[in-house]
């Protein structure tokens, strides 16, 4: 099991399976929130899939901000060794807490100019 997948984030992806938001654009609920430094991923349903819980969201602050489907168990290996710099090894991070919030209402600039791209 995936060192990301928390009881909280077992809850809240709970009811929203693969395809569950297909449609809504910026009235999706973001259901949890990943980040390592610039890089945020905004999640909005996700299921198990043998020993992974597959993802689907939104990654922003990559050469390419996009919608995709995400790997927990390779999320949570991704890491940056920045050691030479005196920063040590950083991981991909879940914000605790969160609150399942519709994609309009979250105060991500970068995420809300990708948005924009796909209003008519």
């Amino acid at each position: 099991m995936s060192r990301l997948m928390t009881p909280q984030l077992e809850e809240t992806l709970e009811g929203y399976p693969l395809y569950s938001q297909d449609g809504k654009g910026k009235e999706a609920v973001c259901r949890a929130t990943f980040a390592l430094g610039a890089v945020r991923w905004f999640i909005l349903e996700g299921e198990r899939e043998e020993n992974d819980t597959i993802l689907f969201g939104i990654v922003v602050g990559l050469a390419e901000d996009e919608y995709g489907y995400i790997s927990l168990n390779e999320l949570s290996e991704v890491e940056l060794d920045l050691t030479a710099q005196g920063l040590g090894k950083l991981q991909v991070r879940l914000q605790e807490n969160f609150t399942p919030t519709p994609l309009k209402n979250l105060q991500d600039f970068r995420l809300q100019q990708f948005l924009a791209r796909f209003e008519h």
